[in-house]
């Protein structure tokens, strides 16, 4: 048993490596190979609120709202990011990602859309059927 364990240990390593290679390489073609996994964190927070305040994102990441300002500060001169005003209410002002910022905020998830790529170009449909149901049944 210890066996089987280590060489599924081995097999999920070897596919973890090629998802990281796939979101290194998405993070070097927006010239950021250096992002935080916290500073994507962010981006993939802002992502996923879609519309959202600075307040909102201080209150969503437990961190005070002079953080979360420098770091949207650091995240403009990435050009991850962008403020743009409430139209109705000018004080207000939303949190916004750019192309770049998406791309980041996404690259996990395409790097994981690469991966099961790989897995369909290399597996028949019998085999992608059993690996499914397989995961299914452990998750």
């Amino acid at each position: 048993m210890a066996d089987r364990q280590e060489q599924l240990f081995a097999e999920f390593e070897k596919l973890f490596r090629i998802r990281n290679e796939c979101s290194c390489r998405i993070f070097s073609e927006c010239g950021l190979p250096e992002i935080t996994v916290r500073q994507v964190g962010y981006l993939r927070t802002i992502d996923q609120q879609g519309e959202v305040t600075f307040s909102r994102l201080a209150e969503i990441t437990k961190n005070s709202k002079p953080t979360i300002t420098e770091t949207i500060n650091r995240f403009v001169r990435m050009e991850c990011v962008y403020r743009e005003s409430c139209p109705e209410d000018k004080r207000i002002l939303y949190i916004r990602l750019t192309e770049k910022g998406k791309k980041i905020a996404q690259a996990e998830r395409a790097a994981l859309r690469q991966v099961i790529e790989q897995m369909v170009d290399s597996l028949d449909e019998n085999e992608l059927d059993l690996l499914v149901g397989i995961l299914k049944k452990v998750g």
